[in-house]
């Protein structure tokens, strides 16, 4: 048997590295840990962590295909963070123009949750504490 002790990191390939790397850093608030050019590959890697812990490579590739997942495609379904104050997720939020689902409540933990969509649309949901 695999013992898997923790989920290690999120790769994300955008299309704008420069607008994503604003929304991932500025709104959601990553931390950048190390930025790399590789030149070879015409391609920037950055990794960013939360809380101290590393939790995101963000790449850019030049002509990477469109997210053909939405909504319900095989796959990757979302990413989920974990918040303490949707409305005040949702309230930061709205102060970059984007634009949160309505709330909705999970009907097996009676959490609160909403969804927003990345600068790729990629479906990234914000679960209550």
């Amino acid at each position: 048997m695999i013992r898997i002790s923790s989920v290690h990191h999120i790769a994300i390939i955008c299309s704008d590295y420069k607008k994503s790397k604003h929304f991932y850093t500025h709104i959601l608030g990553f931390t950048p840990i190390k930025e790399t050019y590789r030149a070879a590959r015409k391609s920037y890697k950055l990794d960013l962590s939360i809380n101290d812990n590393y939790t995101i490579e963000l790449f850019s590739f030049p002509d990477t295909p469109q997210r053909v997942s939405h909504p319900e495609a095989c796959g990757l379904r979302h990413l989920a963070f974990a918040i303490d104050d949707i409305e005040e997720t949702i309230a930061h939020l709205q102060q970059f123009g984007i634009e949160a689902e309505p709330i909705r409540v999970d009907e097996l933990t009676k959490k609160r949750f909403t969804f927003i969509a990345d600068p790729d649309d990629l479906p990234i949901e914000f679960y209550e504490n």
